[in-house]
């Protein structure tokens, strides 16, 4: 008996058959786009075709989120997915996952390789990158002789910084030639004596041109370059080896222009500024001064000086006065004190003693005798009264108090 089944069933077995399918379940394909639409969802929509023949593809919004690219009709790419059966049309399709312009595939890889590996090295840390000089007078150009990027550079400079010598060292910047002469051009730049900073770069193009900049050698000779280098190759949404290797990396050869030179009409304004806060300065110190010198010529001092000079002469008439009349109380003082002194000197005098009518014993050896021991009879004594001395001979010695008869 015939099986027969619905379309949805039919579709159902067909998908469940292909994507059973280890081959279709990650195919790369090649191919022209055709029939391009980005639907309002941010889904992508397109048909893929060569000569022979064709097929439908869909690439999700939140797979193409990171495109490198816009696709457009005609484009020739290389697409990364699986097939399936989109079962409600019954059509089989290529659901991709990842997308490259042909070529660019193979130079990503490499690109990401080369990167990697400088990386590691260290070609690309922030610590040795050189800072530009704040006013160049010698900058070197290193790009296409004929390119629109050598018209602009030298555009901007003249307009920001006319001051400055542009020194052009002509090369290719693109096909097998371009990674050796942008080399030697590096080289050369280095050989000249004060030159200041380098741009090496040129303007847009697609990967393939740019491509030059993304070699080891440029790379190396980049990091080896005793001028610092600004890197202007291609537009803003453009990265390359060189970028990352390089002191400063400028969005596009005009950008570049900019960043190496100052705008000579901001410096202009900045001197004008100055000028004015400098006069302005000196105009407050005069000021100022002049103040001083008014308030002194106003002054007594300086009208009349000889004021000064007889109060000053009074004080020391004053001075000399009051000096003298603290001398004489000090000696009156000091005299009083003397004659005190003197008064107690004469009441503890044993002459004071004498004159009342007492009188000092002595022996020949000079000690005065204060007992009767101290003499015997027959010894020669010398008395000495207030007025004078008498020479005695001891005759007789009476032991006891004086007044004890």
């Amino acid at each position: 008996m015939v099986e027969i089944i619905s379309v949805s069933n039919l579709n159902g077995y067909i998908k469940e058959k292909l994507d059973s399918d280890v081959l279709l379940s990650n195919v790369w394909v090649k191919g022209e786009i055709s029939n391009f639409k980005r639907h309002s969802s941010g889904h992508m929509y397109f048909t893929i075709k060569d000569k022979a023949g064709a097929v439908k593809g869909v690439m999700f919004r939140s797979r193409n989120n990171c495109l490198l690219f816009e696709p457009k009709d005609g484009m020739a790419i290389i697409a990364k997915g699986y097939v399936s059966v989109y079962e409600r049309d019954g059509l089989y399709q290529l659901y991709v996952e990842e997308m490259h312009q042909q070529g660019v595939g193979t130079l990503h890889v490499a690109y990401l390789q080369l990167k990697k590996k400088l990386e590691k090295e260290g070609l690309f840390d922030h610590g040795r990158k050189r800072p530009l000089p704040k006013f160049p007078r010698r900058i070197g150009v290193v790009t296409s002789r004929t390119g629109a990027a050598v018209r602009d550079i030298v555009a901007v400079i003249h307009r920001r910084y006319p001051q400055a010598h542009i020194i052009l060292f002509p090369v290719a910047v693109q096909g097998e030639e371009a990674p050796g002469q942008i080399c030697e051009g590096i080289r050369l730049a280095n050989d000249i004596k004060n030159l200041d900073v380098l741009i090496v770069g040129r303007g847009g193009g697609s990967i393939e041109e740019l491509w030059a900049f993304n070699t080891e050698v440029v790379a190396r000779s980049i990091f080896a370059s005793n001028i610092p280098i600004v890197s202007a190759v291609g537009h803003e949404t453009d990265f390359t080896i060189a970028d990352f290797v390089a002191d400063m990396r400028a969005p596009t050869p005009s950008a570049a222009a900019e960043i190496v030179v100052p705008d000579f009409r901001d410096i202009q304004k900045n001197i004008d500024m100055l000028e004015q806060r400098m006069l302005l300065g000196i105009k407050k110190i005069i000021y100022t001064y002049k103040e001083k010198v008014n308030f002194l010529v106003e002054s007594q001092i300086i009208k009349k000086p000889q004021d000064r000079l007889y109060r000053m002469m009074q004080d020391l008439d004053y001075l000399t006065k009051r000096m003298a009349q603290a001398a004489k109380l000090n000696l009156t003082e000091k005299k009083s004190s003397l004659a005190l002194q003197v008064s107690r000197l004469d009441d503890l005098s044993p002459l004071a003693t004498m004159k009342r009518g007492y009188s000092i014993c002595r022996n020949p050896g000079g000690r005065v005798v204060d007992s009767v021991k101290r003499v015997r009879t027959g010894d020669a004594v010398e008395v000495i009264v207030a007025d004078g001395s008498v020479d005695c001979v001891i005759k007789n010695i009476k032991e006891g108090a004086y007044g004890s008869r």
